[in-house]
């Protein structure tokens, strides 16, 4: 998801609203067509840029070659909200097939029944989703026993470092724990003035990618516990990545001086990125970053390597942070087996799969693709391969209310790291009681 909205989940509130109040739960049709006479389905989808249509269009020739019968209108650009209007209003123009970048929205689209379950379709076909897809992405693709969508493509989330400044710096390789972490991200930031000249690590919340998701995903937290209520007061993993982060804020330079260092840099998807003129030396970043970065031809060498684990974890050392495009069949759909070949196709065929992410340069969404020797990837992108494999990464749990969670939990950060909140504990509690709240409205 190489795009700038396919950023954190949590800026994904509007859609995530729309889907909330949208009763999209009615359905007045099943899988009773027959696939293989002649028809037409209609796949709506996000991608926009021009070779990621030319992917969409390879993947869809593929199909139709393979299916010569069941023929696939596409429109692109769409997102969730338009998709969401789509599926409430269906209709002969109403997409069969959707995908959506915002894996956080799958419990809205299962609990409401905008999109059918896939349960039954996988077991007809004979296809053991655990057996097939990475353990996130499994996890990522389906709420309270409803499997609504499958993955197609994923993102994982590394470390990227400036190996030149690390080699200045005497660091031999990259952090493999936290500690190691904040010892080099200290050795490398260099002062200037009442500013950086080269900083080791952007650790702040409104950085790059830098959100409480993706720092938690190290930290393998429990959301919620048994009977469904936040675990964020609860399980200590959460109030370890607080006080991680902070203390790097405050290692750092502190809050106000990383904050106007920040306003000085480029933007996220631009030429300019920190990381790409070497202003920052390390990024927490996906996999979309390599090519980008190589793109802007930087002035040292770059290393890749995964995100740092905490000291008393560092034999899950290697994991890292799991999220990704989804597919689904709208549940107003009247072409729901024909659907279904089409989903089939794109999300378990293994060279469809590996022959989309050579395109699009995404993490492939089964355990076949990711060892397939057709993929074709620069040798460090194979870090990202590996961390999407390993059955020790993570992602964030479906919810009732789609991303409004990760949204609460970000805002307590920014209140915690600039220092309006400044008791953790009683933080995290008042945190943890407005998700339960929000839930309990939603539902």
């Amino acid at each position: 998801m190489p795009k700038g909205a396919r950023k954190a989940a949590f800026v994904l509130t509007t859609s995530a609203v729309l889907l909330a109040t949208a009763c999209t739960g009615q359905s007045n049709s099943s899988a009773s067509d027959d696939a293989s006479k002649d028809t037409t389905i209609n796949f709506w989808h996000a991608w926009s840029a021009p070779n990621e249509l030319s992917a969409v269009n390879a993947l869809i020739a593929g199909f139709e070659k393979a299916h010569p019968n069941i023929h696939v209108h596409a429109v692109g650009t769409m997102t969730d909200d338009k998709i969401n209007q789509a599926l409430r209003a269906g209709g002969d123009n109403a997409p069969d097939v959707i995908s959506s970048f915002t894996t956080n929205n799958v419990g809205k689209f299962c609990s409401s029944g905008a999109l059918v379950d896939l349960n039954p379709f996988f077991k007809k076909a004979g296809i053991d989703p655990a057996a097939t897809f990475p353990k996130p992405m499994n996890e990522y693709t389906q709420f309270d026993g409803n499997r609504c969508t499958a993955p197609l493509l994923g993102d994982a989330y590394g470390l990227y470092y400036n190996k030149t400044a690390f080699t200045k710096a005497g660091i031999t390789g990259p952090p493999k724990t936290w500690s190691e972490f904040e010892t080099d991200a200290k050795k490398l930031t260099i002062a200037q003035g009442d500013g950086y000249k080269q900083l080791g690590f952007m650790p702040d919340y409104h950085g790059w990618e830098t959100t409480t998701e993706h720092y938690l995903g190290q930290f393998s937290p429990t959301y919620f516990d048994s009977s469904g209520k936040s675990n964020v007061a609860k399980d200590p993993a959460f109030a370890a990545a607080f006080t991680l982060q902070r203390r790097l804020v405050d290692e750092l330079g502190g809050f106000q001086k990383l904050e106007k260092f920040r306003a000085t840099l480029g933007d996220e998807w631009g030429t300019k990125h920190p990381f790409h003129t070497g202003q920052v030396a390390m990024q927490l970043d996906g996999e979309w970053r390599l090519g980008m970065a190589l793109a802007a031809k930087p002035a040292f060498d770059i290393g890749v390597a995964p995100l740092p684990v905490p000291d008393d974890q560092a034999a899950q050392y290697g994991k890292g942070y799991i999220t990704g495009t989804i597919a689904g069949i709208a549940a107003t759909s009247k072409k729901q087996n024909a659907a279904w070949e089409f989903v089939k196709y794109i999300t378990t065929n293994t060279d469809a799969v590996v022959d989309f992410s050579n395109a699009i340069h995404n993490v492939p969404s089964t355990l076949a693709a990711l060892k397939s020797p057709k993929l074709k990837y620069d040798p460090r992108f194979k870090t990202f391969l590996d961390i999407a494999a390993n059955p020790d990464s993570t992602t964030s749990p479906a919810s009732i209310n789609g991303g409004t969670y990760l949204t609460t939990i970000q805002n307590f950060g920014y209140d915690y790291e600039s220092g309006r909140a400044k008791d953790l504990k009683a933080g995290l509690k008042t945190t943890a009681a407005q998700i339960d709240a929000d839930i309990a409205q939603a539902k």
